[in-house]
C-alpha cells in the first residue's frame, strides 16, 4: 500500500519537466538521504513517465534512438523497435537499453508499417532538427500507432522543451486520430511551465503512407500556427493590459528631455519642492 510519502515522490517523477528527470532523481536522493530502496519502489512511476513522455534511448552499438511508449511494450520491461526489427530491455530508472535481440511483430500490415516508417521519418526531418519516431501495429492488428517526439534542451539558457504526438491509424478505413502535446519549462530567476494538448483527427485521401504522413504534417503545422497566434495575442492582449499605460502623473514622459527634469518638481507632477 502506497504511503503519502510514496505518492508525493511518484508525483515528483511523473511531473518532471522535459530533460530534467536526472535532476529530479538527484533531488529525491537528497530528500531521502540517498536511500536507493526509495527509487526501486518507484519503478511504476518511472515507467509511466518514460512511456507517456516517449523517452528515447540508444541500443548498444546503435546510433539511432528508439522510442519507449505503451504502443511498443512487450511487458516485463522489454520493448521493440520496428525500424531495426529489434527488441530490448529498458531500465526505467537509468533510461538505458540493453540485451537487444532480433524481433519483428506479427502483422498483416508489415508493408504499410515499413512504408510509414520511411515516409514519417522523411516528413519529420523537414520540420524537426532532432526527432525520433516509431510505427507499431496494435496487439489486435486492427490499428497502427505512429509516435513522434522532438526534444530541444538548452539548460545553459534555463529552458527545455518537448513536442510529442501520437496517432492511431485504421488501415481499413484510413481514419486517423491523434493527440499533440507540447511541454516547455523556463526557469531563469523563476519557474514557468507551459503544457498544452490538442486532439486531432482527419481522413487522408488514400491509405498510402505518403498521404497519411502528409496529413500528419498538415495537422502539426496548423497546431504550431495556432500556438504562434495564441502567443502573439497573449503578448498584445493580456500581458499588455497588465502594464501601466501611463506613469502615476497620468502624463507621458518626454524622454528626450529627461536629463533636464528636476526630480521633485517636474517628474513629481509639477509641484514645487519649495515650501
Amino acid at each position: 500500500m502506497a504511503t503519502s510519502k510514496d505518492s508525493m515522490i511518484s508525483s515528483f517523477i511523473e511531473a518532471a519537466p522535459p530533460g530534467e528527470l536526472p535532476e529530479v532523481i538527484n533531488d529525491i536522493k537528497s530528500l531521502t538521504d540517498n536511500d536507493q530502496r526509495v527509487l526501486k519502489t518507484q519503478e511504476p512511476a518511472f515507467q509511466k513517465y518514460n512511456e507517456e513522455q516517449f523517452t528515447t534511448a540508444k541500443l548498444p552499438g546503435g546510433s539511432q534512438g528508439v522510442v519507449i511508449s505503451p504502443f511498443n511494450s512487450l511487458g516485463d520491461g522489454r520493448y521493440y523497435d520496428s525500424a531495426s526489427k529489434t527488441c530490448f530491455s529498458f531500465d526505467q530508472i537509468t533510461q538505458t537499453a540493453s540485451s537487444p535481440q532480433p524481433y519483428s511483430p506479427e502483422t498483416r500490415h508489415s508493408d504499410l508499417v515499413t512504408s510509414l516508417q520511411d515516409s514519417f521519418s522523411a516528413q519529420s526531418s523537414e520540420h524537426y532538427p532532432t526527432y525520433n519516431i516509431g510505427v507499431y501495429p496494435s496487439e489486435k492488428d486492427d490499428q497502427i500507432a505512429l509516435v513522434l517526439v522532438a526534444n530541444k534542451y538548452s539548460p545553459n539558457n534555463f529552458w527545455n522543451g518537448r513536442w510529442r504526438s501520437q496517432y492511431l491509424l485504421d488501415p481499413s478505413s484510413g481514419a486517423l486520430t491523434g493527440t499533440i502535446n507540447v511541454d516547455v519549462h523556463y526557469y531563469e530567476d523563476g519557474n514557468v511551465r507551459m503544457t498544452t494538448s490538442k486532439k486531432v483527427s482527419s481522413s487522408p485521401a488514400t491509405a498510402q503512407a505518403v498521404a497519411i504522413t502528409r496529413t500528419i504534417t498538415a495537422l502539426e503545422r496548423k497546431y504550431h500556427e495556432d500556438l504562434n497566434r495564441a502567443f502573439s495575442n497573449l503578448s498584445e492582449g493580456v500581458f499588455k493590459s497588465l502594464r501601466r499605460q501611463l506613469p502615476v502623473t497620468r502624463q507621458k514622459v518626454e524622454w528626450e528631455k529627461v536629463g533636464g527634469y528636476r526630480l521633485g518638481q517636474d517628474i513629481g507632477g509639477g509641484r514645487s519642492a519649495a515650501r
